[in-house]
């Protein structure tokens, strides 16, 4: 069988409701960027058609941070103590949102890694598809569930006690932030998921993601951590989107003294965009490189 090689620049490429050729009415008059952005939306439809029969995956997904936060919230909440005061369970839960956006991405490289080991990749290879798409529209997907995510914690938070106290505005900043994290991090899931050769591969490295994560201030402030442990915490990613969403919905701090610290809200905005500029690339290049 010949393998069919797309360049979307050179090909002439026909699909359903094409004209004979391009020209006043014709749907080849729209250009690539159009094809690129329907081919998207077929990934992206694709994929929510999956969660939508198997919403139990959802439900998977959202255990992990549900039982988290019941665990730190009232079996360890009341010895937790937040440096310059407060109620650590307000402290805690932005701390758990941004938890939950960065740990998503493990949930993308095994889906990817599951569609490649099945042969869904490359048939989408074969055909004549923008090379973006693929990439473009996982993430697109992975976001809508994300924001799916994100209200349904909220939601079990608001219903234990947390309040956003911040207004109206700042939540929604916050919870803006928390989905720009989600959305760099998605890069890395699908670049991850090209890379490893099976989704049990894809599984172990949870092993890697999880110390990634509680390194930083989703539980405690990093100014009581040993020195060089509260450095890392301090720079790490999460930590600048749980600082930023703790401003912004008005919840107990307790930044250090750190530079990063003191501009979370920037960090919060700078990190996600390098995460993106960095992965987003490698992600499609590694999609155009499969089997060759």
């Amino acid at each position: 069988m010949t393998t069919l090689e797309h360049n979307p620049a050179t090909t002439d490429v026909r699909r359903p409701g094409d004209g004979p050729g391009p020209g006043p009415g014709s749907d080849r008059g729209h250009g690539l960027a159009y094809w690129a952005v329907v081919d998207c939306w077929n990934i992206t439809r694709r994929t929510l058609t999956h969660y939508q029969r198997q919403p139990a995956a959802i439900v998977w997904q959202l255990g992990f941070p549900i039982l988290s936060l019941l665990l730190y919230g009232y079996v360890f909440g009341s010895a937790m103590k937040v440096p310059g005061g407060g109620d650590y369970r307000e402290f805690l839960m932005p701390g758990m949102f941004a938890m939950t956006m960065a740990m998503g991405f493990m949930n993308t490289a095994v889906a990817v890694v599951t569609d490649a080991s099945k042969g869904v990749v490359d048939r989408f290879r074969s055909m004549p598809m923008a090379p973006s798409a693929f990439a473009s529209g996982r993430g697109a997907a992975d976001l809508v569930v994300a924001a799916a995510e994100l209200t349904i914690l909220a939601v079990t938070a608001l219903l234990i006690g947390w309040r956003a106290d911040g207004g109206l505005l700042g939540a929604l900043g916050a919870f803006g932030l928390l989905l720009l994290l989600r959305f760099s991090l998605i890069w890395v899931g699908v670049w991850l998921g090209m890379l490893v050769p099976t989704p049990e591969a894809a599984g172990g490295l949870y092993a890697v993601a999880f110390p990634l994560t509680m390194i930083s201030s989703t539980f405690v402030s990093p100014s009581l951590m040993p020195d060089w442990l509260g450095f890392v915490a301090a720079w790490n990613p999460i930590s600048s989107t749980a600082t930023a969403t703790r401003e912004l919905f008005g919840n107990p701090v307790a930044g250090g003294g750190t530079w990063v610290e003191e501009h979370a809200l920037l960090m919060a905005v700078v990190w996600p965009l390098v995460i993106t500029l960095v992965f987003l690339p490698l992600a499609v290049r590694r999609f155009q490189r499969l089997s060759r």
